[in-house]
């Protein structure tokens, strides 16, 4: 059943929107409730949202535990509502959790230093690109925290949006239906995973390292299956013999 928004009467009419904690909030009470903690460094609130719980359970839990609250919107109109919500609210904002790394979705001034050089990054970026599948994927270093997720792939929310927009209101707005699905691959480059990759120079092991990360990344957004999947699990297991 979809967690939609609920209406409650009393003097006049206040939609509630559910929590991924099954909590419901006003948007007055969202405004109130998030503003200290999820305002950016830019005076916009952003409002954390996602579209189902169990696929997207990790970026959930690492909003979590930034002290950040997420919000349940798994209708297929939430775009729509979204957009207006946005529209009539200034300074507010709304991002599914999967849209980015947490850090680039509420940033704030305090900046993470990479652990690789510019030229060091320039190499892995080069390394990357060179095994990540060009047609579906676009390749972003990022400097994180070193105990961040080492990959992670993520779908930017405007594309996104657009997309769903338009398969929900069928009318194949500006023809972003008909687009192909595309993703960014967010590379930790203060993982230990990536100056692992940097620094191998075989590259047999360092192009099983890349897409056993890619695959691992893409399991955990649901996007594993058939072939490649098999490819993952035989892969994993030469790896640990």
């Amino acid at each position: 059943m979809l967690s939609e928004p609920k209406f409650y009467e009393k003097a006049n009419d206040f939609v509630l929107y559910p929590t991924t904690e099954g909590n419901y909030l006003t948007l007055g009470e969202i405004k109130e409730n998030l503003a200290p903690n999820q305002t950016d460094k830019n005076g916009k609130l952003v409002v954390l949202y996602a579209s189902n719980k169990d696929t997207q359970h990790s970026y959930i839990d690492i909003a979590k535990e930034k002290g950040y609250k997420v919000l349940l919107l798994d209708s297929p109109i939430v775009s729509h509502l979204i957009q207006k919500l946005e529209s009539d609210n200034e300074n507010l904002t709304f991002a599914r959790v999967d849209a980015d790394h947490i850090d680039k979705l509420i940033e704030k001034d305090e900046p993470i230093l990479s652990k690789l050089s510019d030229e060091e990054k320039a190499n892995l970026k080069t390394v990357l690109e060179e095994i990540v599948p060009k047609a579906n994927y676009s390749v972003q270093l990022e400097s994180m925290d070193s105990s961040a997720a080492p990959f992670m792939i993520t779908q930017p929310e405007f594309m996104r949006r657009m997309k769903e927009m338009s398969q929900s209101g069928g009318n194949g707005m500006f023809g972003m239906g008909n687009f192909p699905e595309m993703y960014n691959l967010v590379v930790n480059s203060n993982s230990d995973l990536a100056s692992t990759i940097l620094n191998t120079d075989d590259k047999s092991v360092q192009e099983a390292l890349v897409k056993q990360a890619l695959d691992l990344a893409k399991l955990s957004q649901n996007l594993l299956k058939g072939e490649e999947l098999t490819a993952f699990i035989k892969r994993g297991y030469e790896m640990i013999k």
